[in-house]
């Protein structure tokens, strides 16, 4: 059997201010610059989520790719999309949602629903340049 990473793609826009609520604004405009702006800001999340594990002989598939867009659909665009990540998303509302954060905040979402022979990684582009890779580490 042969060992393959599949990957799907999806994306979401979400808003969202990065910022220590213990920091006075300067401190926070020193660190996080126009991404702490208290009117917040957003961006258009370019996501993919990567399953490698070993072909099923009777399948053909790593994962039923149907299923990964369905948990991506649920556990992600569902939660995440069009919202203020700040302010309408649980995960977010004691944690940072810097790209690392977020990134970790969705392999956890989908780390349950998978099977565990699979390896899962995160990437998360939060520009076209900017962006993060987390494999549960």
């Amino acid at each position: 059997m042969a060992l393959v990473t599949v990957h799907r793609k999806a994306h979401f826009n979400a808003a969202h201010r990065l910022f220590n609520p213990e920091w006075n604004d300067k401190k926070n405009n020193d660190i996080f610059g126009k991404c702490a702006n208290p009117h917040f800001h957003g961006h258009n999340y370019e996501l993919i989520v990567s399953v490698k594990g070993m072909v099923d002989p009777i399948t053909g598939f790593v994962m039923d790719m149907k299923v990964l867009k369905d948990l991506i659909k649920i556990e992600v665009e569902e939660k995440l999309d069009h919202k203020n990540l700040n302010i309408e998303v649980d995960e977010f509302k004691s944690l940072n949602p810097t790209a690392e954060n977020i990134s970790v905040v969705i392999w956890n979402k989908l780390r349950g629903k998978i099977s565990q022979e699979l390896e899962l990684t995160i990437t998360l582009y939060e520009t076209p340049r900017n962006y993060v890779v987390y494999s549960g580490e």
